[in-house]
């Protein structure tokens, strides 16, 4: 039997963690006793369209051997003050954790704030998560051992259908994000549809279905149990098989 891959842990982790998950109650979206990351969706414009870098994590810790965006978890040093925002001490962090893992400066003011990223509450370990986007630096990559084993400036579109072959590991927030950034003609286009998008709050919750493991957001008309919604609106990833599908209907 072989072994398995980076994606078949991944995949047996988000199925034991919706195992684990209670329905969300009022605050978890803001729980101030959950840890915060942030992470940056840094764009260049290639020759095809635009492209995202993205970093591989070595085939350990956490999110071990995926393709992720740069960043990592806050530090008391990233926050200003006690009664900072939480955005801005994660765009903070952002900046930093940038700088460590890929060796690329950033000015924290001209990044763009996408989306925070809440996970079913109830695991053991969860990690809200900023992300923010912006134009990506010309300067030469210097990856952290500790951090990356591989980087590459990739056309959304590409990685996703890589992953839909089983070729390389993405989570749930990564691939939603390189979703929603495929299908524009440049890094201006696509940084304009982003703002008129605005800002995006996904808090999850997450069910076992016939079909494997599937994630729903507050649109949907099945967030809520027990609201009996007669809506057709639909917000929500399937998981159970390769390629994954993502509806979006609102």
């Amino acid at each position: 039997m072989s072994e398995p891959t980076s994606a078949d842990r991944a995949l047996r982790a988000l199925g034991d963690a919706i195992g684990e998950s209670r329905p969300r109650l009022p605050g978890d979206g803001t729980d101030p006793g959950i840890p915060v990351a942030a992470t940056v969706i840094l764009l260049r414009d290639g020759a095809e369209g635009p492209e995202a870098l993205l970093i591989e994590r070595p085939d350990r810790g956490s999110f071990a051997g995926a393709w992720v965006f740069p960043g990592g978890k806050l530090e008391p040093a990233d926050r200003g003050s006690e009664d900072e925002a939480e955005e801005d001490a994660a765009r903070r962090a952002g900046v930093r954790e940038t700088w460590e893992e890929a060796g690329l400066r950033l000015d924290p003011d001209a990044l763009l704030t996408v989306s925070v990223w809440d996970p079913p509450p109830g695991l053991a370990l969860r990690i809200r998560t900023w992300f923010f986007a912006g134009r990506g630096a010309e300067d030469e990559l210097i990856l952290s051992e500790h951090e990356a084993v591989a980087a590459e400036w990739v056309r959304p579109e590409t990685l996703l259908e890589r992953h839909a072959r089983g070729e390389a590991t993405l989570y749930p927030p990564t691939w939603v994000t390189l979703h929603a950034l495929s299908g524009q003609p440049d890094v201006e286009a696509l940084l304009g549809a982003l703002r008129l998008a605005g800002f995006r709050r996904f808090e999850t919750i997450a069910r076992k279905t016939d079909a494997g493991p599937m994630l729903l957001w507050q649109e949907d008309a099945e967030y809520d149990e027990a609201g009996g919604a007669a809506s057709a609106t639909r917000h929500r990833l399937e998981l159970g098989a390769l390629p994954w599908v993502y509806t979006r209907s609102d």
